[in-house]
C-alpha cells in the first residue's frame, strides 16, 4: 500500500513540475491540472477504500474536476478565437 501510495505522489509532483515548466501554452498547463486532479481522484479513492468509507465525496469530486475543466476548455476556445493561438505571449495582459 505504501508503494501505492509513493507511486502516485511521485506521479503528482511530475504534473506540479510539468505545470511548472510549460508555461508557453495553455493547452499544456490545462492538461497538466487535469493529470494533477486524476491523481488526487486516484488517491481519494484508494484513501476511501483504505478505510471502507463511502465513495459518495469521490462522485462529487469528480462533478467539480469536470467543471474545470469545462471551464478551462472554454477559456481555451476563447483564447484561439481572439487571438490566433494559445501562446501566453501572444497577448498582453493588462490588455482589454
Amino acid at each position: 500500500m505504501v508503494m501505492y501510495y509513493s507511486m502516485m505522489v511521485l506521479m503528482f509532483l511530475v504534473g506540479i513540475y510539468v505545470f511548472c515548466s510549460k508555461r508557453k501554452h495553455l493547452l499544456m498547463t490545462l492538461l497538466s491540472l487535469e493529470f494533477m486532479v486524476l491523481i488526487t481522484f486516484m488517491m481519494l479513492f484508494v484513501f476511501f477504500n483504505c478505510f471502507s468509507c463511502e465513495l459518495f465525496f469521490s462522485m462529487v469530486f469528480l462533478v467539480f474536476s469536470v467543471c474545470e475543466g469545462a471551464l478551462g476548455l472554454s477559456v481555451l476556445v476563447s483564447m484561439i478565437r481572439t487571438h490566433g493561438n494559445d501562446f501566453f505571449q501572444s497577448f498582453a495582459i493588462l490588455q482589454c
